[in-house]
């Protein structure tokens, strides 16, 4: 058994989930805005429970679910949720997004995703298919189209709730106009790269029923390798061991 990845206030066994804890996850779940004070949150695609875990630790939400259809990565999410301090709060339903959707008549005042996003023909990643092929899956932009994520979120989420994911910065204008096809309408941007002097990468998106004056700013993750910038390192210190 390989050991858990550890943070400050939980750890995460992951042996099982074919997503491991990666910088998109622990970005999602830092940055997503909890001023609101939400009362419930939707974690959607929850592999491990990092997102759902991370919003835990940050807010006071007294029902935290989330949704895996992978049923290994399920029974590891419930795992880690159980073994940590908010196991009382936490829920993980093992079903696919639609079929949640169709059975869910409750409303999220917080959603987050970590959507797929390669495409499976694409060259990046694409050899490695036979190799883990649940990886891909999980990867793969359509086993989870966009279009069909931003519907079901609008229709899961509350009057005021905001809905936060982080993808690709070459897929964000795509994704906000099909946001715009389901009311949903940036509250805040947050474009991401990995050293100063290269290109973006990353964009982390939230988005609301209502249309308020938008935030844009952008985040460096390094100086150089392994060498993280302030803003990062203020950004995910409650949660790295080391930072």
């Amino acid at each position: 058994m390989s050991k858990p990845f550890r943070f400050k206030q939980f750890s995460l066994q992951q042996q099982r989930s074919a997503m491991k804890v990666g910088t998109d996850g622990v970005l999602l779940g830092a940055w997503t805005s909890v001023d609101h004070d939400p009362q419930s949150i939707l974690d959607i695609g929850a592999g491990t429970g990092l997102v759902a875990l991370m919003l835990a630790q940050r807010c006071g939400a007294e029902l935290i679910d989330a949704i895996e259809l992978d049923e290994e990565a399920y029974e590891e999410c419930v795992e880690n949720f159980e073994n940590s301090p908010w196991g009382d709060r936490l829920f993980c339903y093992h079903a696919g997004l639609d079929e949640f959707v169709d059975e869910m008549d409750e409303t999220y005042d917080l959603i987050s995703c970590n959507p797929p996003y390669f495409e499976p023909h694409s060259g990046k990643g694409n050899g490695d298919q036979t190799k883990d092929e649940a990886r891909m899956k999980a990867r793969q932009f359509n086993s989870l189209p966009f279009s069909e994520l931003l519907a079901s979120c609008a229709r899961l989420l509350s009057e005021k709730g905001q809905c936060s994911f982080v993808i690709p910065y070459l897929a964000e204008e795509e994704f906000l106009s099909l946001a715009a096809e389901n009311k949903l309408w940036p509250l805040r941007i947050c474009r991401v790269r990995g050293r100063a002097d290269t290109a973006l990468v990353r964009s982390l998106l939230t988005l609301t029923f209502q249309k308020e004056d938008l935030m844009v700013e952008e985040l460096v993750i390094e100086k150089e390798r392994h060498i993280y910038t302030e803003e990062y390192r203020r950004l995910t210190g409650d949660f790295y061991l080391n930072m």
